[in-house]
């Protein structure tokens, strides 16, 4: 009898992880058949882009999509404008939520559990409910329609914050502690010990904002209303959705959308490799520790 139970539990356990490996694959298939579509329809010739069928391979290969958009549409100039935005953004942000996570880690701090309380709350409130104190304030600080604009917003985040402070509190407090007995100071024991200790907590939060601030869109449509500051990605929602000529010799095909797309994301797919290893392990560090 017991083995007759075995068989029955090992067939259903057979059929869920079937049922689990079909679901896997369908929803496998459902991400990456549109971006085998994005690819082949970048690379393939202005007329053949524009036949309305799902391609998995290019037709009638050009790179034309790619010339038109980076000499035609001046991509480059929202490009640098995207690279300076993500780059210093990325920086300040990384820089400033580890300060503040290395403050809230030492027990003599007053009102340290306030603050973290603080923090939880403001993680709460939806950006939708705030974007109207945000541009009046940009604004009296005539920020409007600069670069700036677009660096300070998001500058620091309660999740980041957090996670940088749990990662640092799994630094034994007494290193720091005897690292000050032999005369280091505070910012050296922080740059020295904390930040080399906590590597994959920074590959985490430095993923999670350089694509962020690669991919802004609502702050850059609101703040930004000069051509000449646009982000890449304002300048490929005006692309994708104008159906107009960008010139009076070039029309916006399919072809050049979808190469402006794959432009788009080659920063996100040159980064990923180099922080992938620490991403999981950062998560899952930085969420376990009280």
């Amino acid at each position: 009898m017991n083995g007759e139970r075995f068989d029955r539990l090992g067939w259903k356990n057979k059929c869920f992880d079937a049922l689990n490996m079909l679901f896997l694959l369908i929803l496998m298939l459902t991400m990456v058949i549109p971006f085998l579509n994005v690819i082949s329809l970048a690379f393939s010739s202005g007329m053949a882009s524009m036949q309305p069928d799902i391609i998995l391979f290019p037709k009638q290969f050009s790179l034309e999509g790619f010339k038109i958009v980076w000499q035609s549409l001046d991509i480059w100039r929202p490009l640098m404008n995207s690279t300076i935005v993500t780059v210093v953004g990325t920086l300040l942000h990384v820089l400033l939520s580890s300060l503040a996570g290395y403050v809230l880690i030492h027990p003599y701090v007053p009102g340290r559990k306030t603050m973290v309380t603080f923090i939880l709350i403001t993680m709460m409130v939806p950006q939708e409910a705030v974007m109207i104190p945000l541009y009046v304030v940009n604004k009296d600080l005539h920020l409007i329609n600069t670069l700036s604009v677009l660096v300070l917003s998001g500058l620091v985040s309660g999740f980041s914050i957090l996670l940088m402070r749990n990662f640092f509190m799994n630094v034994p407090y007494e290193m720091a502690e005897s690292a000050k007995i032999d005369g280091a100071g505070e910012f050296r024991i922080f740059l020295t010990m904390y930040m080399r200790l906590a590597t994959a907590g920074l590959a985490t939060i430095t993923l999670f904002e350089f694509v962020g601030r690669w991919n802004m869109f609502t702050a850059a449509v609101m703040f930004i209303n000069d051509d000449m500051k646009y982000t890449l990605q304002v300048a490929l929602k005006s692309m994708i959705i104008d159906t107009s000529s960008v010139s009076s010799n070039y029309l916006v095909t399919t072809n050049v959308r979808m190469a402006g797309i794959i432009i788009s994301i080659i920063p996100l797919l040159a980064v990923y490799p180099f922080v992938q290893k620490y991403f999981m392990k950062g998560i899952m560090l930085g969420a376990n520790k009280e």
